[in-house]
C-alpha cells in the first residue's frame, strides 16, 4: 500500500468514449485511478492508474474491488457511476431480458457500487458519489424507455443518497450529459445531427473531455450536494 497516495477514485465503465476521458482527465489532474470495466481495458497500468475488471451487477465483485482498492492505497474518495448500457428497441419490441441488463447496470450498478464504497467513506466523514444520468431521463428518446427510465432513477437515487449521507459528509450528485461527440456518435444521420447541434445553444455537440471535466471539478467541491446539473447545451427541455 502507498503511504501517500493522492486522491483515489474509483471509475466504472472505463473503457467507453466517457469513461476513458474521465480516467484521463482524473489522472492528469493528480488522482488516482481504478479505472474498471466489465471487460479488457484499453489503459496500461501505470503508477496514477490501474485497469480493472468489475462486474457492476453483481455484489460480491463491487465489494471485492473496493476491498481491494483499499488494500492498495488505504482510501477512496470519489465513485463516477458511469457504467451504462443502452440496447435500442421501441417498446412493443423490447425483449424483457434487455429491459432487465439495462436496468441492472445502469440502476442497480450504481446502487451496488455506491453501496460497497460508502462505509469507508462514512467512516471518513467524506467522499463523493457523482452518477452520470442522461437529458434522456428527462426528455425521454424514442426506443430507449428502458434506458430513460433507469437513467430517471439514477435521480431518484442521487437525490435520495444525498439526503441519507450529506449529514455524514459524503457528497452525491448527478450529471446529465446531451449527446456528446464520439466516434459513434459521429455515425448517426448527417440530417440526426444537424438537428442535434440545432438544439444547443452552442450549436455544437460538447465533447466527452468537457463532460470528463465537469465531473472532475465537481469531485472536488465540498457543501454540494443532491444536485442534478445538465450537461447538453439546452438539448434537453427546461423542468
Amino acid at each position: 500500500m502507498n503511504p501517500h497516495p493522492s486522491q483515489v477514485v474509483l471509475v466504472t465503465g472505463a473503457g467507453g468514449g466517457l469513461g476513458q476521458a474521465l480516467v484521463n482527465t482524473f489522472a492528469q489532474r493528480g488522482w488516482t485511478v481504478a479505472a474498471a470495466g466489465h471487460s479488457a481495458l484499453p489503459c496500461a497500468p501505470a503508477d496514477t492508474v490501474w485497469p480493472c475488471r468489475l462486474d457492476v451487477t453483481q455484489s460480491p465483485s463491487c465489494r471485492q474491488l473496493v476491498a481491494a482498492i483499499l488494500a492498495r492505497w488505504g482510501r477512496l474518495d470519489a465513485l463516477i457511476n458511469n457504467a451504462g448500457l443502452s440496447l435500442d428497441a421501441i417498446l412493443p419490441r423490447l425483449d424483457p431480458a434487455d429491459w432487465d441488463r439495462v436496468l441492472d447496470v445502469n440502476l442497480k450498478g450504481a446502487f451496488l457500487c455506491s453501496q460497497a464504497a460508502l462505509p469507508s467513506m462514512l467512516e471518513n466523514k467524506s467522499g463523493h458519489i457523482l452518477n452520470i444520468a442522461s437529458f434522456a431521463a428527462r426528455s425521454g428518446a424514442p426506443g430507449q424507455a428502458h434506458y430513460a427510465a433507469a437513467k430517471a432513477g439514477l435521480i431518484g437515487l442521487t437525490l435520495s443518497l444525498a439526503r441519507e449521507v450529506g449529514p455524514l459528509g459524503v457528497c452525491v450528485n448527478a450529471i446529465l450529459p446531451g449527446v456528446l461527440d464520439t466516434p459513434m456518435t459521429r455515425s448517426l444521420p448527417v440530417s440526426r445531427l444537424e438537428a442535434f447541434r440545432q438544439q444547443s445553444v452552442f450549436g455544437q455537440l460538447a465533447s466527452v473531455g468537457d463532460a470528463a471535466v465537469a465531473v472532475e471539478h465537481l469531485a472536488r467541491l465540498r457543501h454540494v450536494s443532491g444536485q442534478i446539473i445538465p450537461l447538453d447545451g439546452r438539448i434537453a427541455p427546461w423542468t
